[in-house]
């Protein structure tokens, strides 16, 4: 049986007012050196943002999480910051942030398969 390997993620929020301190889930972002693995899903849940503040700009909240995935696949049309090392784009993502769009503290795991820990931890944390 082959050993584990470590994983790296953190959770993408949209906080649509930051000065109520209020947040939806909204993707996850995960980094598997092993696997030479940087991969993001992400998910706007408008019903819940809509709820937190009626005004939330919707189009502009999808335009920045967009980006995530983009800037984790190297997408040359994601700018300069998709041309860094997987690391490395994986720790600007993961910087944080006092912008509407904010991300958790990066956790750690381990496992066998980088893509299938990223459609568990987001159903549970994001579509849930």
């Amino acid at each position: 049986m082959r050993a584990l390997d470590s994983y790296d993620y953190a959770v993408l929020r949209v906080a649509p007012n930051v000065d109520r301190e209020e947040f939806v889930n909204a993707g996850v972002v995960l980094h598997c050196a092993a696997h030479g693995f940087l991969k993001c899903r992400v998910h706007v849940d408008e019903r819940r943002l809509q709820a937190l503040w009626p005004a939330v700009e919707l189009d502009v909240i999808r335009q920045h999480l967009e980006a995530f995935p983009k800037i984790c696949a190297g997408d040359a049309d994601a700018g300069p910051i998709a041309r860094l090392s997987r690391r490395e784009r994986f720790q600007f993502l993961v910087a944080p942030r006092s912008t509407m769009i904010q991300v958790s503290p990066v956790h750690s795991g381990m496992c066998d398969a980088p893509e299938t820990a990223l459609d568990e931890i987001f159903e549970r944390l994001v579509l849930l």
